[in-house]
Protein backbone atom coordinates (compact mmCIF):
# COMPACT_ATOMS: atom_id res chain seq x y z
CA UNK A 1 0.00 0.00 0.00
CA UNK A 2 2.93 2.78 0.91
CA UNK A 3 5.67 3.81 -1.47
CA UNK A 4 9.27 2.81 -0.36
CA UNK A 5 11.94 4.89 0.65
CA UNK A 6 13.25 4.65 -3.15
CA UNK A 7 10.08 5.67 -4.46
CA UNK A 8 10.22 8.87 -2.45
CA UNK A 9 13.83 9.72 -3.22
CA UNK A 10 12.66 9.90 -6.93
CA UNK A 11 10.43 12.43 -6.67
CA UNK A 12 11.25 15.43 -8.08
CA UNK A 13 11.48 17.85 -5.34
CA UNK A 14 13.67 15.32 -3.64
CA UNK A 15 15.44 15.05 -6.57
CA UNK A 16 16.45 18.65 -6.66
CA UNK A 17 17.93 18.51 -3.18
CA UNK A 18 20.98 16.12 -4.72
CA UNK A 19 20.33 13.18 -2.34
CA UNK A 20 22.87 10.77 -1.98
CA UNK A 21 22.21 7.43 -0.10
CA UNK A 22 25.26 7.31 2.09
CA UNK A 23 24.60 4.33 4.30
CA UNK A 24 21.45 1.50 4.83
CA UNK A 25 21.21 1.12 0.83
CA UNK A 26 19.97 -2.33 1.27
CA UNK A 27 16.88 -0.64 3.62
CA UNK A 28 15.74 1.38 0.45
CA UNK A 29 12.89 -0.90 -0.39
CA UNK A 30 11.64 -0.22 3.42
CA UNK A 31 7.66 1.06 3.22
CA UNK A 32 7.07 5.05 3.98
CA UNK A 33 3.84 5.14 6.19
CA UNK A 34 4.37 9.35 6.90
CA UNK A 35 6.48 12.23 6.52
CA UNK A 36 8.02 13.50 9.83
CA UNK A 37 10.13 16.76 10.05
CA UNK A 38 12.42 16.85 13.16
CA UNK A 39 15.09 18.98 14.52
CA UNK A 40 15.68 17.26 17.96
CA UNK A 41 17.46 14.39 18.82
CA UNK A 42 15.53 12.49 21.41
CA UNK A 43 12.47 12.33 18.93
CA UNK A 44 12.02 8.24 18.85
CA UNK A 45 9.58 7.85 21.46
CA UNK A 46 6.90 10.11 19.53
CA UNK A 47 7.33 8.49 16.42
CA UNK A 48 4.97 4.98 15.63
CA UNK A 49 7.25 3.54 12.48
CA UNK A 50 7.08 3.64 8.35
CA UNK A 51 8.41 7.29 8.77
CA UNK A 52 10.83 8.64 6.84
CA UNK A 53 12.31 11.45 9.13
CA UNK A 54 13.50 15.20 7.76
CA UNK A 55 16.10 17.29 9.54
CA UNK A 56 18.63 19.94 8.68
CA UNK A 57 20.72 18.43 11.74
CA UNK A 58 20.73 21.88 13.38
CA UNK A 59 20.00 20.15 16.74
CA UNK A 60 22.40 16.76 16.52
CA UNK A 61 25.08 16.65 18.59
CA UNK A 62 28.62 16.38 17.31
CA UNK A 63 29.94 13.65 20.08
CA UNK A 64 29.35 10.09 18.01
CA UNK A 65 27.94 8.13 21.03
CA UNK A 66 24.98 10.79 21.15
CA UNK A 67 24.75 9.66 17.76
CA UNK A 68 24.98 5.94 17.59
CA UNK A 69 22.47 6.59 20.52
CA UNK A 70 20.17 8.59 18.08
CA UNK A 71 20.42 6.14 15.04
CA UNK A 72 19.72 3.20 17.59
CA UNK A 73 16.74 4.91 18.47
CA UNK A 74 15.01 5.74 15.38
CA UNK A 75 15.81 1.80 14.02
CA UNK A 76 14.66 0.60 17.11
CA UNK A 77 10.80 2.97 16.53
CA UNK A 78 11.37 1.14 13.00
CA UNK A 79 12.01 4.49 10.77
CA UNK A 80 11.61 3.86 7.21
CA UNK A 81 14.79 6.24 6.79
CA UNK A 82 16.45 9.45 7.65
CA UNK A 83 17.30 12.27 5.19
CA UNK A 84 19.67 15.13 6.43
CA UNK A 85 20.07 18.29 4.59
CA UNK A 86 24.27 19.82 4.22
CA UNK A 87 23.50 23.06 4.45
CA UNK A 88 22.98 24.57 8.37
CA UNK A 89 25.04 22.26 10.67
CA UNK A 90 27.33 19.68 8.24
CA UNK A 91 28.06 21.14 5.13
CA UNK A 92 30.00 18.77 3.08
CA UNK A 93 29.49 15.02 5.25
CA UNK A 94 27.48 13.82 8.04
CA UNK A 95 29.72 12.49 11.04
CA UNK A 96 31.69 9.06 10.61
CA UNK A 97 29.70 7.64 13.76
CA UNK A 98 26.02 8.42 12.09
CA UNK A 99 26.62 6.92 8.93
CA UNK A 100 28.31 3.93 10.19
CA UNK A 101 25.44 3.21 12.93
CA UNK A 102 23.00 4.08 10.28
CA UNK A 103 24.77 1.07 8.33
CA UNK A 104 24.92 -1.11 10.46
CA UNK A 105 21.18 -0.96 11.27
CA UNK A 106 20.39 -1.18 7.70
CA UNK A 107 18.16 1.93 7.81
CA UNK A 108 18.63 4.32 4.72
CA UNK A 109 20.48 7.85 5.31
CA UNK A 110 20.27 10.31 2.62
CA UNK A 111 21.82 13.54 2.47
CA UNK A 112 20.68 16.61 0.67
CA UNK A 113 23.54 18.85 -0.41
CA UNK A 114 20.96 21.53 -1.53
CA UNK A 115 18.49 23.26 1.04
CA UNK A 116 15.23 21.40 0.09
CA UNK A 117 11.44 22.56 1.21
CA UNK A 118 10.39 19.97 3.55
CA UNK A 119 7.14 21.53 3.51
CA UNK A 120 6.89 20.55 -0.53
CA UNK A 121 8.64 17.47 0.46
CA UNK A 122 5.87 16.33 3.17
CA UNK A 123 3.22 17.41 0.33
CA UNK A 124 4.98 15.31 -2.46
CA UNK A 125 5.39 11.84 -0.32
CA UNK A 126 2.00 12.10 1.77
CA UNK A 127 0.33 12.36 -1.80
CA UNK A 128 2.39 9.50 -2.79
CA UNK A 129 0.99 7.52 0.04
CA UNK A 130 -2.79 8.82 -0.57
CA UNK A 131 -2.38 7.89 -4.01
CA UNK A 132 -1.15 4.30 -3.01
CA UNK A 133 -4.25 4.01 -0.32
CA UNK A 134 -6.73 5.17 -3.02
CA UNK A 135 -5.94 2.50 -5.49
CA UNK A 136 -5.39 -0.07 -2.97
CA UNK A 137 -8.80 1.03 -1.86
CA UNK A 138 -9.86 0.07 -5.60
CA UNK A 139 -8.32 -2.59 -5.77
CA UNK A 140 -9.95 -4.24 -2.44
CA UNK A 141 -13.15 -2.84 -3.97
CA UNK A 142 -12.52 -5.09 -6.94
CA UNK A 143 -11.59 -7.65 -4.95
CA UNK A 144 -14.96 -7.53 -2.52
CA UNK A 145 -16.98 -7.16 -5.67
CA UNK A 146 -15.29 -10.20 -8.02
CA UNK A 147 -15.89 -12.66 -4.69
CA UNK A 148 -19.41 -11.24 -4.02
CA UNK A 149 -19.87 -11.89 -7.59
CA UNK A 150 -18.36 -15.34 -6.95
CA UNK A 151 -20.36 -16.02 -3.69
CA UNK A 152 -23.92 -14.95 -5.72
CA UNK A 153 -22.91 -17.39 -8.36
CA UNK A 154 -22.49 -19.95 -5.91
CA UNK A 155 -18.96 -20.90 -7.33
CA UNK A 156 -17.17 -23.84 -7.05
CA UNK A 157 -14.01 -23.83 -4.62
CA UNK A 158 -11.80 -24.59 -7.82
CA UNK A 159 -13.40 -21.85 -9.42
CA UNK A 160 -12.61 -19.63 -6.21
CA UNK A 161 -9.13 -20.41 -5.74
CA UNK A 162 -8.72 -19.85 -9.77
CA UNK A 163 -8.99 -16.01 -8.96
CA UNK A 164 -7.43 -16.02 -5.52
CA UNK A 165 -4.41 -17.74 -7.83
CA UNK A 166 -5.29 -15.28 -10.40
CA UNK A 167 -5.41 -11.86 -8.59
CA UNK A 168 -2.35 -12.92 -6.52
CA UNK A 169 -0.38 -14.69 -8.62
CA UNK A 170 0.58 -16.83 -5.70
CA UNK A 171 -0.54 -21.05 -5.21
CA UNK A 172 -3.29 -21.65 -3.15
CA UNK A 173 -4.64 -24.15 -1.15
CA UNK A 174 -8.35 -25.22 0.67
CA UNK A 175 -7.51 -28.14 3.00
CA UNK A 176 -9.27 -29.70 5.69
CA UNK A 177 -8.76 -29.00 9.49
CA UNK A 178 -6.57 -32.41 9.16
CA UNK A 179 -4.99 -30.99 6.66
CA UNK A 180 -6.10 -33.08 3.90
CA UNK A 181 -6.26 -31.32 0.84
CA UNK A 182 -9.77 -30.60 -1.01
CA UNK A 183 -8.52 -27.93 -3.31
CA UNK A 184 -5.82 -26.22 -5.12
CA UNK A 185 -4.83 -23.88 -7.76
CA UNK A 186 -0.60 -23.96 -8.93
CA UNK A 187 -0.56 -21.22 -10.19
CA UNK A 188 1.93 -22.08 -12.68
CA UNK A 189 3.94 -24.18 -10.17
CA UNK A 190 4.62 -27.60 -10.18
CA UNK A 191 1.65 -29.35 -8.26
CA UNK A 192 3.68 -32.04 -6.86
CA UNK A 193 6.07 -29.78 -5.14
CA UNK A 194 3.32 -28.02 -4.21
CA UNK A 195 1.87 -30.45 -2.50
CA UNK A 196 4.53 -32.64 -1.42
CA UNK A 197 4.37 -33.87 1.87
CA UNK A 198 1.63 -31.37 2.61
CA UNK A 199 -0.17 -33.04 5.89
CA UNK A 200 3.52 -33.05 7.75
CA UNK A 201 3.96 -29.37 6.28
CA UNK A 202 0.75 -28.17 7.36
CA UNK A 203 0.85 -29.74 11.13
CA UNK A 204 3.95 -27.53 11.63
CA UNK A 205 2.07 -24.16 10.42
CA UNK A 206 0.25 -22.82 13.79
CA UNK A 207 -1.36 -19.49 13.78
CA UNK A 208 -3.28 -17.76 16.79
CA UNK A 209 -5.02 -15.71 15.11
CA UNK A 210 -8.24 -16.53 12.29
CA UNK A 211 -5.78 -14.87 9.64
CA UNK A 212 -2.33 -14.71 10.62
CA UNK A 213 1.29 -14.82 8.66
CA UNK A 214 3.56 -17.58 9.25
CA UNK A 215 7.07 -16.10 8.26
CA UNK A 216 8.91 -19.31 8.63
CA UNK A 217 6.96 -21.19 6.39
CA UNK A 218 5.81 -17.67 4.05
CA UNK A 219 2.26 -18.98 4.26
CA UNK A 220 -0.86 -16.54 4.75
CA UNK A 221 -3.29 -19.02 6.72
CA UNK A 222 -6.92 -17.94 7.22
CA UNK A 223 -9.42 -20.34 8.82
CA UNK A 224 -12.90 -21.44 6.74
CA UNK A 225 -16.29 -21.42 7.96
CA UNK A 226 -19.19 -20.13 9.78
CA UNK A 227 -21.78 -20.12 12.29
CA UNK A 228 -18.72 -21.25 14.38
CA UNK A 229 -18.02 -24.26 12.36
CA UNK A 230 -15.17 -23.89 11.02
CA UNK A 231 -13.75 -26.84 8.65
CA UNK A 232 -10.82 -25.74 6.94
CA UNK A 233 -7.87 -23.60 6.23
CA UNK A 234 -6.99 -21.45 2.94
CA UNK A 235 -3.46 -21.32 2.13
CA UNK A 236 -1.71 -18.50 0.06
CA UNK A 237 1.99 -19.60 -0.75
CA UNK A 238 3.60 -16.18 -0.01
CA UNK A 239 6.58 -15.93 0.50
CA UNK A 240 7.01 -12.19 1.17
CA UNK A 241 5.39 -10.35 3.96
CA UNK A 242 1.36 -10.17 2.84
CA UNK A 243 0.25 -7.04 1.50
CA UNK A 244 -2.83 -5.54 2.38
CA UNK A 245 -4.27 -6.94 -1.25
CA UNK A 246 -3.65 -10.08 -0.45
CA UNK A 247 -5.28 -10.21 3.33
CA UNK A 248 -8.32 -8.98 1.35
CA UNK A 249 -8.33 -11.77 -1.34
CA UNK A 250 -7.45 -14.48 0.87
CA UNK A 251 -10.11 -13.71 3.41
CA UNK A 252 -12.71 -12.71 0.61
CA UNK A 253 -11.98 -15.84 -0.51
CA UNK A 254 -12.69 -17.89 2.43
CA UNK A 255 -16.08 -15.90 3.10
CA UNK A 256 -16.69 -17.21 -0.94
CA UNK A 257 -15.89 -20.60 0.45
CA UNK A 258 -17.79 -20.76 3.69
CA UNK A 259 -21.16 -19.82 2.27
CA UNK A 260 -21.04 -21.71 -0.90
CA UNK A 261 -20.42 -24.42 1.91
CA UNK A 262 -23.68 -23.33 3.82
CA UNK A 263 -25.52 -22.97 0.79
CA UNK A 264 -24.66 -26.17 -0.97
CA UNK A 265 -25.34 -28.30 2.72
CA UNK A 266 -28.68 -26.83 3.11
CA UNK A 267 -29.75 -26.84 -0.78
CA UNK A 268 -29.01 -30.64 -0.84
CA UNK A 269 -29.59 -31.43 2.63
CA UNK A 270 -33.26 -30.35 1.63
CA UNK A 271 -33.24 -32.20 -1.51
CA UNK A 272 -31.60 -35.36 -0.46
CA UNK A 273 -34.01 -35.08 2.78
CA UNK A 274 -36.99 -34.59 -0.21
CA UNK A 275 -35.60 -37.48 -2.24
CA UNK A 276 -35.29 -39.45 0.94
CA UNK A 277 -38.71 -39.24 1.71
CA UNK A 278 -40.45 -40.19 -1.93
CA UNK A 279 -37.86 -43.40 -1.85
CA UNK A 280 -39.11 -44.51 1.49
CA UNK A 281 -42.44 -44.14 0.55
CA UNK A 282 -42.00 -46.03 -2.32
CA UNK A 283 -40.41 -49.14 -0.86
CA UNK A 284 -42.63 -49.05 2.34
CA UNK A 285 -45.60 -49.61 0.56
CA UNK A 286 -46.62 -52.16 -2.46
CA UNK A 287 -48.85 -49.56 -3.56
CA UNK A 288 -48.34 -46.05 -4.56
CA UNK A 289 -48.87 -42.96 -2.93
CA UNK A 290 -51.51 -41.16 -5.27
CA UNK A 291 -49.16 -37.71 -5.40
CA UNK A 292 -45.88 -39.20 -5.56
CA UNK A 293 -45.55 -38.80 -9.12
CA UNK A 294 -46.81 -35.16 -9.09
CA UNK A 295 -44.23 -34.56 -5.73
CA UNK A 296 -41.43 -36.38 -7.77
CA UNK A 297 -42.04 -34.26 -11.02
CA UNK A 298 -41.96 -31.28 -8.74
CA UNK A 299 -38.29 -32.10 -7.63
CA UNK A 300 -37.14 -32.59 -11.36
CA UNK A 301 -37.87 -36.09 -11.59
CA UNK A 302 -40.55 -37.41 -14.27
CA UNK A 303 -42.09 -40.71 -13.10
CA UNK A 304 -44.63 -40.94 -16.22
CA UNK A 305 -44.34 -42.27 -19.45
CA UNK A 306 -40.39 -43.09 -18.62
CA UNK A 307 -38.05 -45.98 -18.35
CA UNK A 308 -37.44 -46.53 -14.55
CA UNK A 309 -34.43 -48.60 -13.30
CA UNK A 310 -33.59 -48.75 -9.29
CA UNK A 311 -30.29 -48.44 -8.50
CA UNK A 312 -28.25 -49.17 -5.05
CA UNK A 313 -24.60 -47.76 -4.51
CA UNK A 314 -22.88 -49.36 -1.19
CA UNK A 315 -19.62 -48.69 -0.03
CA UNK A 316 -17.00 -51.68 -0.88
CA UNK A 317 -15.53 -51.17 2.61
CA UNK A 318 -16.01 -54.28 4.65
CA UNK A 319 -16.38 -52.60 7.98
CA UNK A 320 -18.81 -50.14 6.56
CA UNK A 321 -21.12 -53.46 5.50
CA UNK A 322 -22.50 -53.85 9.09
CA UNK A 323 -22.61 -51.28 11.50
CA UNK A 324 -22.87 -53.22 14.97
CA UNK A 325 -22.26 -50.41 17.10
CA UNK A 326 -23.61 -46.50 17.66
CA UNK A 327 -20.39 -45.06 16.49
CA UNK A 328 -19.82 -47.02 13.92
CA UNK A 329 -23.41 -46.49 12.44
CA UNK A 330 -22.92 -42.66 13.04
CA UNK A 331 -19.62 -42.76 11.07
CA UNK A 332 -21.67 -45.35 8.62
CA UNK A 333 -24.44 -42.41 8.29
CA UNK A 334 -21.78 -39.96 7.38
CA UNK A 335 -19.95 -42.10 4.93
CA UNK A 336 -23.52 -42.70 3.25
CA UNK A 337 -24.24 -39.26 3.34
CA UNK A 338 -21.17 -38.36 1.11
CA UNK A 339 -22.01 -41.13 -0.96
CA UNK A 340 -25.65 -39.85 -2.01
CA UNK A 341 -24.04 -36.17 -2.45
CA UNK A 342 -21.38 -38.09 -4.40
CA UNK A 343 -24.47 -40.36 -6.28
CA UNK A 344 -26.50 -36.88 -6.97
CA UNK A 345 -23.16 -34.86 -8.22
CA UNK A 346 -22.92 -37.50 -10.88
CA UNK A 347 -26.44 -37.98 -11.89
CA UNK A 348 -26.25 -34.34 -12.83
CA UNK A 349 -23.21 -34.75 -14.60
CA UNK A 350 -24.35 -37.34 -16.75
CA UNK A 351 -27.64 -35.10 -17.63
CA UNK A 352 -29.95 -38.40 -15.71
CA UNK A 353 -32.93 -37.33 -13.69
CA UNK A 354 -32.97 -39.33 -10.47
CA UNK A 355 -34.34 -39.64 -7.01
CA UNK A 356 -31.17 -39.75 -4.52
CA UNK A 357 -31.19 -40.91 -1.10
CA UNK A 358 -30.13 -43.15 1.46
CA UNK A 359 -33.16 -45.11 3.22
CA UNK A 360 -31.05 -47.55 5.37
CA UNK A 361 -27.79 -48.12 7.05
CA UNK A 362 -26.45 -50.03 4.07
CA UNK A 363 -26.72 -47.63 0.95
CA UNK A 364 -27.84 -45.25 -1.19
CA UNK A 365 -30.90 -45.80 -3.23
CA UNK A 366 -31.72 -44.01 -6.34
CA UNK A 367 -34.44 -44.16 -9.00
CA UNK A 368 -33.52 -43.42 -12.11
CA UNK A 369 -36.36 -41.86 -14.86
CA UNK A 370 -34.98 -42.25 -18.18
CA UNK A 371 -36.82 -40.69 -21.55
CA UNK A 372 -38.63 -43.62 -23.69
CA UNK A 373 -36.25 -43.08 -26.40
CA UNK A 374 -33.01 -43.93 -24.16
CA UNK A 375 -30.43 -46.82 -24.41
CA UNK A 376 -30.48 -47.95 -20.82
CA UNK A 377 -26.78 -49.97 -20.63
CA UNK A 378 -25.75 -46.42 -22.37
CA UNK A 379 -26.75 -44.74 -19.64
CA UNK A 380 -25.95 -46.98 -17.05
CA UNK A 381 -22.39 -47.19 -18.54
CA UNK A 382 -22.21 -43.07 -18.45
CA UNK A 383 -23.58 -42.71 -15.04
CA UNK A 384 -21.87 -45.80 -13.64
CA UNK A 385 -18.43 -43.83 -14.48
CA UNK A 386 -19.19 -40.52 -13.01
CA UNK A 387 -20.40 -42.29 -9.85
CA UNK A 388 -17.15 -43.98 -9.70
CA UNK A 389 -15.35 -41.05 -10.20
CA UNK A 390 -17.08 -39.25 -7.48
CA UNK A 391 -17.02 -41.59 -4.76
CA UNK A 392 -13.24 -41.25 -5.18
CA UNK A 393 -13.34 -37.71 -4.84
CA UNK A 394 -16.01 -37.71 -1.70
CA UNK A 395 -14.13 -36.00 1.15
CA UNK A 396 -14.50 -39.80 2.01
CA UNK A 397 -12.36 -41.26 -0.65
CA UNK A 398 -14.01 -45.04 -1.15
CA UNK A 399 -14.31 -47.62 -3.80
CA UNK A 400 -18.66 -48.03 -4.18
CA UNK A 401 -20.58 -51.36 -5.75
CA UNK A 402 -23.18 -49.95 -8.16
CA UNK A 403 -25.90 -52.16 -8.28
CA UNK A 404 -29.33 -51.52 -10.98
CA UNK A 405 -32.45 -53.70 -10.87
CA UNK A 406 -34.77 -54.35 -13.96
CA UNK A 407 -36.13 -51.82 -16.05
CA UNK A 408 -39.77 -51.46 -15.76
CA UNK A 409 -42.19 -48.82 -16.92
CA UNK A 410 -44.51 -48.06 -14.55
CA UNK A 411 -44.35 -46.21 -10.91
CA UNK A 412 -46.27 -49.21 -9.30
CA UNK A 413 -43.06 -51.54 -10.25
CA UNK A 414 -40.58 -49.50 -9.30
CA UNK A 415 -40.39 -50.95 -5.84
CA UNK A 416 -39.47 -54.55 -7.42
CA UNK A 417 -36.57 -52.42 -9.19
CA UNK A 418 -35.08 -51.11 -6.06
CA UNK A 419 -35.64 -53.66 -4.06
CA UNK A 420 -34.03 -55.93 -6.30
CA UNK A 421 -31.41 -53.61 -6.94
CA UNK A 422 -30.64 -53.63 -2.92
CA UNK A 423 -30.30 -57.65 -2.80
CA UNK A 424 -27.89 -57.83 -6.16
CA UNK A 425 -25.63 -54.90 -4.29
CA UNK A 426 -25.64 -57.40 -1.06
CA UNK A 427 -24.56 -60.44 -3.40
CA UNK A 428 -21.92 -59.01 -5.91
CA UNK A 429 -20.39 -57.36 -2.33
CA UNK A 430 -20.05 -60.66 -0.71
CA UNK A 431 -19.26 -62.55 -3.73
CA UNK A 432 -15.45 -64.83 -3.52
CA UNK A 433 -13.05 -63.27 -4.74
CA UNK A 434 -13.14 -59.50 -3.94
CA UNK A 435 -13.78 -58.31 -7.45
CA UNK A 436 -17.38 -57.17 -6.66
CA UNK A 437 -15.95 -53.02 -7.28
CA UNK A 438 -14.14 -54.32 -10.61
CA UNK A 439 -17.65 -54.23 -12.62
CA UNK A 440 -18.98 -50.91 -13.44
CA UNK A 441 -22.38 -52.18 -12.27
CA UNK A 442 -24.07 -55.53 -11.56
CA UNK A 443 -27.08 -56.68 -12.52
CA UNK A 444 -29.42 -60.03 -11.30
CA UNK A 445 -28.03 -62.23 -14.08
CA UNK A 446 -24.19 -60.87 -12.92
CA UNK A 447 -24.40 -62.46 -9.69
CA UNK A 448 -26.46 -66.01 -10.56
CA UNK A 449 -27.09 -68.24 -8.11
CA UNK A 450 -26.51 -66.06 -4.95
CA UNK A 451 -28.53 -63.31 -6.70
CA UNK A 452 -30.84 -65.53 -7.13
CA UNK A 453 -30.76 -66.51 -3.24
CA UNK A 454 -30.89 -63.30 -2.37
CA UNK A 455 -34.33 -62.41 -3.93
CA UNK A 456 -35.66 -65.49 -1.66
CA UNK A 457 -34.18 -64.64 1.05
CA UNK A 458 -37.46 -64.79 2.49
CA UNK A 459 -38.50 -67.59 1.68
CA UNK A 460 -39.13 -70.38 4.70
CA UNK A 461 -38.44 -72.90 2.30
CA UNK A 462 -34.79 -72.00 1.20
CA UNK A 463 -34.08 -71.22 5.27
CA UNK A 464 -35.19 -74.82 5.78
CA UNK A 465 -33.06 -76.05 3.15
CA UNK A 466 -30.13 -74.57 4.15
CA UNK A 467 -31.01 -75.85 8.14
CA UNK A 468 -31.64 -79.20 6.88
CA UNK A 469 -27.88 -79.29 5.09
CA UNK A 470 -26.17 -77.19 7.47
CA UNK A 471 -28.03 -77.68 11.18
CA UNK A 472 -26.19 -80.84 12.31
CA UNK A 473 -22.18 -79.18 11.26
CA UNK A 474 -23.69 -75.54 12.96
CA UNK A 475 -24.56 -77.48 16.38
CA UNK A 476 -21.35 -79.47 15.96
CA UNK A 477 -19.53 -76.01 15.91
CA UNK A 478 -21.76 -74.65 18.70
CA UNK A 479 -20.78 -77.21 20.96
CA UNK A 480 -17.29 -78.14 20.71
CA UNK A 481 -16.26 -74.89 19.33
CA UNK A 482 -14.91 -76.09 16.22
CA UNK A 483 -15.06 -74.43 12.75
CA UNK A 484 -16.23 -76.97 10.59
CA UNK A 485 -18.83 -74.70 8.52
CA UNK A 486 -16.07 -72.20 7.90
CA UNK A 487 -13.82 -75.54 6.48
CA UNK A 488 -16.55 -76.36 4.11
CA UNK A 489 -16.49 -73.07 2.78
CA UNK A 490 -13.27 -73.11 2.13
CA UNK A 491 -13.96 -77.02 0.19
CA UNK A 492 -17.10 -75.25 -1.99
CA UNK A 493 -15.46 -72.01 -3.22
CA UNK A 494 -12.28 -73.62 -4.02
CA UNK A 495 -13.88 -76.07 -6.36
CA UNK A 496 -13.33 -79.05 -4.01
CA UNK A 497 -9.27 -78.06 -4.83
CA UNK A 498 -8.54 -79.67 -0.89
CA UNK A 499 -4.56 -78.31 -1.18
CA UNK A 500 -6.08 -75.02 -1.97
CA UNK A 501 -8.87 -74.62 0.43
CA UNK A 502 -6.04 -75.69 3.31
CA UNK A 503 -3.91 -72.68 2.27
CA UNK A 504 -7.04 -70.32 2.03
CA UNK A 505 -8.10 -71.76 5.84
CA UNK A 506 -4.10 -71.22 6.59
CA UNK A 507 -4.35 -74.89 8.09
CA UNK A 508 -1.75 -77.47 7.12
CA UNK A 509 -2.92 -79.86 4.57
CA UNK A 510 -3.25 -83.13 7.12
CA UNK A 511 -4.94 -80.89 9.82
CA UNK A 512 -7.34 -79.80 7.08
CA UNK A 513 -7.76 -83.03 5.55
CA UNK A 514 -9.53 -84.81 9.27
CA UNK A 515 -11.82 -81.79 9.51
CA UNK A 516 -12.58 -82.87 5.90
CA UNK A 517 -13.44 -86.17 7.19
CA UNK A 518 -14.86 -84.99 10.15
CA UNK A 519 -17.14 -83.21 8.13
CA UNK A 520 -19.08 -86.02 6.36
CA UNK A 521 -18.92 -87.98 9.54
CA UNK A 522 -21.22 -85.37 10.76
CA UNK A 523 -23.36 -84.93 7.62
CA UNK A 524 -23.21 -88.24 6.67
CA UNK A 525 -22.40 -87.05 3.18
CA UNK A 526 -19.36 -87.89 1.17
CA UNK A 527 -17.64 -84.90 -0.41
CA UNK A 528 -16.76 -86.67 -3.22
CA UNK A 529 -20.15 -86.93 -4.54
CA UNK A 530 -20.63 -83.72 -6.90
CA UNK A 531 -24.27 -83.33 -6.06
CA UNK A 532 -23.64 -83.38 -2.15
CA UNK A 533 -21.39 -80.60 -2.41
CA UNK A 534 -23.56 -78.68 -4.92
CA UNK A 535 -26.34 -79.13 -2.19
CA UNK A 536 -23.86 -77.76 0.65
CA UNK A 537 -22.66 -74.50 -1.50
CA UNK A 538 -26.09 -73.85 -2.27
CA UNK A 539 -27.24 -74.50 1.53
CA UNK A 540 -23.87 -72.24 2.36
CA UNK A 541 -24.95 -69.01 0.29
CA UNK A 542 -28.50 -69.26 1.38
CA UNK A 543 -27.01 -69.11 5.23
CA UNK A 544 -24.91 -65.96 3.92
CA UNK A 545 -27.42 -64.37 2.84
CA UNK A 546 -29.61 -64.71 5.40
CA UNK A 547 -27.47 -64.05 8.27
CA UNK A 548 -24.79 -61.31 6.27
CA UNK A 549 -22.25 -63.30 7.17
Amino acid sequence: MYPTVADALALPVIRQGRPKVVAGSTGLDRRVRWVHVAEVADIAHLLRGGELVLTTGIALPDDPDALRRYIDELAETGVAGLVVELVRHWSEALPAALVAAAERQGMPLVTLSRETRFVAVTEAVVGLIVDAQVAELRAAEQVHETFTALTVAGAEPAEVLREVARASGLPVVLETLSHDVLAYDTAGMDPSELLADWARRSRAVTVSERTSYHADAGWLVTVVGARGNDWGRLVLLCPEPPQHRQLVIIERAASALAVHRLVARDREGLERHAHRTLLTELLSSPTTPSDLTARAGALGVPLERRQLVGMSVRPSTAALIKPTRPALSMATQEVLRDLAEATALAARRARVAALVGVVDDTSVRALLSLTPQADPDTVLRRLTKEIHQAATAAPRAMPVVVAVGSNVGTVSDARRSLIEAAQVAQAALRSPGGHAAARAYHRLDDVRLRGLLHLLAEDDRVAAFADRELGPLIARDASHGSRLVDALRHFCEHGGNKSAAATAAHMSRTAYYQQLARIEQVLGVSLDDPESVLSLHVALIALSVRTGT
